[in-house]
């Protein structure tokens, strides 16, 4: 079984670095497919995003893809939210909060897949708004873009919260925010994403690690396969148009928006 998993787990880090999320979303279901208490799937879930965050940052940064900054400051009003999510996340039914999780990812796809035709995007600005002092110009390898922080502020939070709510790391809807709503480059937001989603991993492990909730021989077992699958998709990465991979990842929230529906309402 655990030979199985380790393929398994390989081709889920090279999904996920592909696409610069943490691949949480992969990690966790496929343990528990194949007969792993959740409470140890979970741990070693939230190992296996930092490795993938780790493998798919050393590539992404020699391509200049991380935008440092960008990371750390979107990653405060997100951890902010995250905990607030985690508060008030008992209220919410196990059906209320897939559906959100499904249309969230539903939304997020179908404009990845068919892009808005507006210059400026909801906290996105032009130059002309230099006089704002909450306007962030980013110039990153030749890419210049206007953040609009009393916008971009509120809305992480948020997502922080939605996202803590229904369990998942963010990183596959922290990119369609980045790109739809932010306006940051394509490239620049998977490589970004794939170092954010290593902070709150390591976080999360961390908290697991203390009350020994980690199987650190099954959890290592499955570390290089991981890391391995996670060089070579964030390499396959570098070497795709932008307009391509952001269709790509559409698809990709499609999908897993569908097999999120099929385990929740339990027809696989």
């Amino acid at each position: 079984m655990r030979l199985l998993l380790s393929v398994i787990l390989f081709l889920a880090a090279f999904i996920a670095s592909l696409f610069g999320i943490g691949g949480g979303v992969l990690y966790t279901p496929f343990q528990l497919w194949l007969g792993v208490h959740f409470k140890e799937a979970a741990s070693t879930s939230l190992l296996l995003i930092l490795l993938t965050s780790i493998s798919s940052t050393i590539v992404y940064r020699r391509t200049q893809r991380v935008d440092w900054s960008l990371a750390i400051m979107l990653e405060i009003p997100t951890t902010l939210g995250a905990f607030l999510g985690g508060i008030i996340s008992y209220w919410f039914s196990t059906y209320i909060l897939a559906s959100l999780l499904i249309l969230m990812l539903i939304v997020s796809a179908l404009f990845m897949v068919r892009p808005l035709n507006f210059q400026h995007s909801f906290c996105a600005r032009s130059e002309k708004w230099k006089r704002s002092k909450w306007l962030w110009k980013k110039n990153w390898v030749g890419k210049t873009y206007f953040l609009d922080l009393q916008c971009v502020f509120p809305v992480m939070f948020v997502m922080g919260a939605l996202i803590s709510i229904v369990g998942i790391s963010g990183g596959i809807v922290k990119i369609p925010l980045m790109v739809l709503l932010f306006r940051v480059p394509m490239p620049i937001a998977v490589g970004s994403s794939a170092f954010m989603v290593g902070l709150t991993a390591a976080s999360g492990f961390l908290g697991h690690a203390t009350i020994g909730n980690v199987n650190w021989h099954t959890t290592l077992f499955f570390a290089i396969p991981v890391f391995i699958g996670a060089q070579l998709g964030s390499r396959l990465s570098t070497r795709i148009k932008a307009k391509e991979l952001k269709t790509l990842y559409g698809w990709f929230l499609l999908l897993v928006a569908f097999i999120t529906f099929l385990r929740v309402w339990k027809v696989i």
